[in-house]
C-alpha cells in the first residue's frame, strides 16, 4: 500500500511517503502561520525524493485532529481534494493518537499527550501504550489533573502544569502512515477526513459572531 501521509493538527506541516511499511521519504516544518503554502511544497518535495507520481498513490492518510482551526481545515481539505481526484481513500486518525503510537515506544506506563488549542489551553486525551484511556478533550492545563509523563507541545508551552515532558512535541506522519495501513491491513476503519474541532472555531463571519453572542446571551 503506497500512502502519502499529512498532519497539519499542530504547527508542525509533516508529509510523508510510506510502501509496506517503509518510510520512501518525509518532510516536517514548524511554521504556525504557512500550513497551506508549506504543505503543497512538501507535497511535491516528497512525491520528487520517492521518485513517484500522485497518480501512483494507492491512499492518503490525513491526521484528523484535535487542532487549531486554520491548519487542520488546510490539511484536511487537500487530503480529501487529493483523494477525490486521484480516486483513492482518505483515511483519516486523531492526531493526539498518532503522537500516542510515538510515545508508547518509549513509555511503557500511562501518559498524557497535549498539545496547543491556543487561547491558553490543550487538547489533551490519557493513554495506556497506544490505548486511548480518556478524551480527546480541551480545557486549561491546570485543570488537567496529570503529573505524569506528557508528550506533546503542552508540556512545551505550560511547564508549571506539566513538569514531566518529553518527546515526542509533534505527530509524525511516517507513524499516521503506519497506524492506517495497520488498521485497514486488520480491516478495522479509520476515521473520516473530517475535522475533530472539540469547540468553535476561533474565526467566524460578523454576522454570525453577533448570531453566536446573542444566542449565548
Amino acid at each position: 500500500m503506497l500512502l502519502l501521509a499529512l498532519d497539519t493538527a499542530t504547527p508542525s506541516i509533516g508529509v510523508a511517503i510510506c510502501a509496506d511499511g517503509r518510510l520512501l521519504a518525509r518532510r516536517c516544518v514548524v511554521d504556525a502561520r504557512r500550513h497551506n503554502e508549506l504543505l503543497a511544497v512538501g507535497i511535491r518535495e516528497v512525491l520528487r525524493e520517492a521518485n513517484l507520481t500522485a497518480r501512483q498513490l494507492d491512499g492518503v492518510a490525513v491526521g484528523v485532529g484535535p487542532g487549531p482551526y486554520t491548519g487542520l481545515r488546510v490539511g484536511l481539505i487537500t487530503a480529501r481534494s487529493l483523494g477525490h481526484a486521484l480516486g483513492i481513500g482518505v483515511h483519516g486518525m486523531c492526531s493526539l493518537d498518532v503522537l500516542a503510537f510515538a510515545a508508547a515506544r518509549h513509555e511503557p506506563g500511562e501518559f498524557l499527550v497535549a498539545t496547543d488549542a491556543r487561547r491558553k489551553e490543550v487538547y489533551w486525551a490519557r493513554y495506556l501504550g497506544s490505548e486511548r484511556l480518556a478524551g480527546p478533550a480541551v480545557g486549561r492545563p491546570a485543570e488537567v489533573a496529570w503529573s505524569g509523563p506528557v508528550f506533546g507541545e503542552g508540556p512545551v508551552l505550560y511547564s508549571e502544569a506539566f513538569p514531566d515532558a518529553r518527546t515526542p512535541v509533534h505527530p509524525d506522519p511516517a507513524d499516521l502512515a503506519a497506524m492506517v495501513e495497520a488498521r485497514t491491513a486488520a480491516g478495522q476503519p479509520c476515521l473520516p477526513p473530517v475535522p475533530l474541532y472539540l469547540r468553535r472555531p476561533d474565526a467566524v463571519e460578523p454576522g454570525a459572531r453577533k448570531k453566536v453572542t446573542g444566542a449565548t446571551a
